[in-house]
């Protein structure tokens, strides 16, 4: 069963675990666990997507329980009056707080937009981050001597595909098991030594008004076993004390095996 975060009569959000596709895709045909249909079983109702969360992603998932409400909260979305909140690990150390004010060019799919004619263009992509904490430890991976790490938190304010994960890269800091952009040895090295077998990006917070009642809402999700064992093996266990801990019970959703 999935983390239930908020359910009302008209939305419900759940933690979506790393690894776990948001809905059947062709892409993938034989992936036969997916967030939508797992959520409809588990509260007997068809859900609606409204945005998503790359598979490898963990965090909040907000879902309608109606195609009306759905159309208004992808409007929230496109005007972007929601507030995101993301947590990630990112290599080296990097430092301060600002906002990346830096296009990105569309990405394309290799399978689903194989036929596309026009060439991918620029497109405007602004994110805010903040390092909160670093690391050095004593562990030789690829040519350095020890493992630099930072924990750092983001906001975006445009919802490009990858925007995070292609925004750190271009600040020379990719986010830790970003099998698409980042550096493969350092992953694996940070896999080997510290057990941080995926993509450290989680989704901790959504905050937007309520489509139907007006009212303001936040929605926090927990770190997962991954998480909390790479925050305790790193001293950060109080870095980021709004978001919460999954109970360890509910790992059986949460170790997944991620792509």
């Amino acid at each position: 069963m999935l983390e239930i975060l908020y359910q009302d009569a008209w939305l419900v959000a759940v933690n979506k675990p790393a690894g776990w596709l948001v809905h059947r895709s062709w892409l993938d045909r034989n992936e036969k666990v997916v967030v939508m249909q797992t959520v409809r079983d588990q509260i007997g109702q068809h859900v609606f997507t409204v945005h998503r969360l790359d598979r490898p992603t963990s965090g909040v998932l907000l879902m309608a329980l109606s195609s009306e409400v759905a159309h208004l909260l992808a409007q929230q979305f496109e005007q972007h009056q929601m507030q995101k909140t993301y947590h990630a690990v990112l290599r080296g150390w990097l430092e301060g707080g600002a906002t990346l004010d830096y296009p990105l060019v569309e990405e394309l799919d290799k399978i689903a937009d194989k036929f596309a004619t026009q060439e991918p263009v620029a497109q405007p992509a602004v994110t805010d981050y903040q390092a909160l904490a670093h690391v050095e430890m004593p562990v030789a991976i690829s040519r350095y001597n020890t493992a630099r790490y930072t924990l750092v938190e983001m906001a975006p304010h445009t919802g490009r595909k990858h925007q995070l994960r292609r925004h750190m890269v271009h600040l020379r800091h990719p986010i830790i098991g970003d099998s698409a952009h980042g550096d493969l040895r350092q992953n694996r090295g940070a896999a080997a030594h510290f057990g941080l077998n995926r993509l450290m990006l989680h989704a901790s917070a959504l905050s937007f008004t309520h489509p139907v009642t007006g009212e303001a809402i936040v929605i926090r999700a927990g770190l997962d076993r991954v998480w909390q064992q790479m925050l305790e093996q790193f001293g950060w266990q109080d870095q980021i004390p709004d978001v919460p801990r999954v109970e360890f019970a509910n790992d059986a959703v949460q170790d997944k095996p991620t792509e």
